[in-house]
């Protein structure tokens, strides 16, 4: 039997699916639906069931805090709901064998670089990176204490059907016209097929470890633009000279936050930012498939 949190997230869902095809998937969450109703970044919840396998996938992401408030949001769900998930299971009497935990290559801290492995130190210094490095230390010790074979998968873009996140926003920009090309600009990122990542999930769980996925082929954000025109029925998106994007940063830079593109954000799009998956490759067997090829918007 296996414990899943976030079975109703993006990611979540499509784990829910793969999961069930093999064993019984009890959920967890804040929703009505979920076999088991709670909200861990507030409380904790009791059980009978003794479980195999527990999958975190639950998180909190996808949104730039503005306040401390909203800083300390990512702590209680990330972090503090970890916390909450283990001392629960603990307070069962019945520690699952194994445990994945849905963790971010947002721990690493870099902005451009390739090839970045499993070793790289973990520099992240936003809420949503550190709240993951938090909890993956914490579940470093409960798991060794515990005797549960911890498995830790860092992730990069996750593609799939209505992606939320950076490439979500690639593609509701490109479908309404809103979205602007950089001519000359082939920086390479990691991406990866969410359904790749519910398969290798058993295997994973078994072996135990911390792994980044990607699709392997890391698609440079022409690709990206072309394969979504292409879905999407438009025609590719207009292509502005390097010298112009930047001029336009600088301008977003006088008007905050609230612009659609600074010079930070523009350094964020044209630099390459790949990660290493060898490890998985050969440790647990990962062939994925590359993302251009496999997927549908």
């Amino acid at each position: 039997m296996i414990l899943l949190t976030g079975a109703s997230g993006f990611l979540g869902k499509i784990i829910r699916e793969e999961l069930a095809k093999s064993d019984l998937v009890h959920t967890l969450g804040r929703d009505a639906l979920n076999d088991i109703v709670c909200d861990l970044s507030k409380e904790r919840f009791s059980t009978q069931h003794a479980y195999s396998l527990v999958v975190h996938c639950a998180g909190k992401a996808h949104s730039v805090p503005k306040t401390e408030e909203e800083k300390a949001a990512f702590f209680q769900v990330n972090y503090e709901g970890t916390v909450r998930l283990c001392q629960s299971l603990s307070a069962s009497g019945k520690p699952p064998a194994r445990f994945v935990f849905i963790s971010t290559v947002a721990v690493y801290g870099v902005e451009a670089g390739a090839a970045i492995s499993e070793t790289h130190p973990l520099a992240g210094t936003t809420a949503y990176a550190q709240s993951k490095v938090q909890a993956e230390a914490f579940l470093a010790e409960w798991c060794k204490v515990n005797g549960v074979t911890l498995s830790i998968v860092r992730l990069p873009l996750i593609a799939g059907p209505n992606p939320p996140g950076n490439l979500g926003a690639m593609i509701n920009g490109i479908k309404t016209g809103r979205y602007l090309s950089i001519k000359g600009v082939n920086a390479r990122k990691s991406v990866v097929m969410a359904a790749d990542v519910a398969t290798i999930i058993p295997r994973m769980s078994e072996v135990g470890g911390i792994y980044n996925l990607t699709d392997s082929y890391h698609p440079t954000f022409p690709e990206l633009e072309a394969l979504i025109a292409a879905q999407t029925g438009k025609g590719l998106p207009l292509a502005i000279p390097l010298w112009m994007a930047r001029m336009l940063g600088r301008i977003g830079d006088l008007a905050g936050n609230k612009s659609p593109i600074n010079s930070l954000k523009l350094g964020k799009i044209i630099s390459t930012l790949t990660f290493d998956d060898s490890k998985a490759q050969k440790e647990l067997g990962w062939r994925p498939r590359r993302v251009l090829d496999e997927f549908k918007i």
